[in-house]
């Protein structure tokens, strides 16, 4: 008798989801080598890579909130208020510095969250780490994967995030929807990745940790 053919869950279901990233994330935190190949703001310009920072990047940790729902799999974005002084205005993931008193990125990443947004870490359980990403303003960022919950509340701090939203995990998964643009920058012309949702436009270091989860998590 022939056995029924069992049908994998899909990836952008949270049973589906666990499947794909168990194994695929570093459960632990990455070790981060300047001298190594990794992520950056220069991914699609390494002519430019020279103009990285060789001193001490500052450490820093975001919170990649994939959110939980029974139809579909989202993932939580924050738009950053117009007066900062760095990223203005631009889609980003919740998170920040890494102070002395986090026990680890994952602390940050959590504590940051609920500052940021009031994301409550009742509602989030870590799945492990993206690779490091490196910014050209100084930073390495240890993006840190979770689901949450839904039912969760949110209350902004109004100096740092205008507004809060969710974003198809399946649309920002889909290569269809990744563009390459490019701007002027120190007189020479960078290219970057982009991820243009409805009226949204993800670019920069939130497209870019995107794309390398892209990379690990979905490509072929």
């Amino acid at each position: 008798m022939q056995q029924p053919k069992l049908v994998s869950p899909s990836p952008f279901s949270e049973t589906g989801f666990r499947d794909l990233v168990s194994g695929a994330l570093s459960p632990m935190q990455p070790q981060f080598d300047p001298d190594s190949e990794t992520p950056s703001d220069y991914d699609l310009t390494p002519e430019l890579i020279p103009t990285l920072a060789r001193t001490p990047l500052a450490p820093a940790a975001v919170l990649v909130p994939i959110v939980t729902h029974d139809n579909a799999l989202t993932i939580l974005l924050t738009q950053r208020t117009a007066h900062l002084k760095r990223h203005a205005g631009q889609i980003a993931f919740p998170g920040g510095r890494i102070e002395t008193t986090d026990k680890d990125p994952v602390a940050a990443a959590l504590r940051e969250s609920q500052e940021e947004i009031g994301l409550d870490p009742s509602f989030v359980e870590p799945l492990g780490y993206l690779d490091v990403y490196r910014t050209q303003t100084g930073f390495r960022i240890y993006p840190v994967v979770a689901l949450v919950s839904p039912g969760f509340k949110l209350t902004l701090d109004p100096r740092e995030v205008d507004e809060a939203f969710e974003v198809p995990l399946a649309f920002l998964m889909d290569v269809a929807n990744h563009q390459t643009a490019s701007r002027q920058w120190l007189g020479a012309e960078r290219r970057f990745h982009a991820m243009p949702f409805e009226q949204r436009y993800i670019w920069g270091v939130t497209a870019g940790i995107l794309k390398n989860m892209h990379r690990r998590l979905f490509a072929e």
